[in-house]
């Protein structure tokens, strides 16, 4: 399951997101946020990924917002985090 999501992800921030003007009010964008809880937690991550989109709404301030490792709890700084989201 999670390579199916991965994979949908990835044809949405190639195909899709590019069509857009960036304006994600969150850093990572909610697809790179999207990629990574997948990546770290599987089923639970997409549905971490829901709640993003859920919060993402024009009264939400926005922010920082990295997906926080099983063990360690620390935030997870992938090589796309640092493009803004953009691959």
């Amino acid at each position: 399951m999670r390579k199916i999501f991965a994979l949908l992800i990835k044809f949405y921030q190639s195909w899709i997101s590019p069509a857009f003007a960036p304006r994600c009010k969150y850093y990572p964008s909610c697809s790179t946020y999207a990629s990574d809880a997948v990546s770290e937690y599987g089923a639970k991550g997409l549905a971490m990924a829901l709640w993003r989109l859920v919060r993402c709404n024009p009264w939400s301030h926005g922010g920082v917002d990295y997906v926080l490792t099983k063990g360690t709890k620390t935030p997870i700084k992938t090589a796309t985090t640092s493009m803004n989201g953009r691959i």
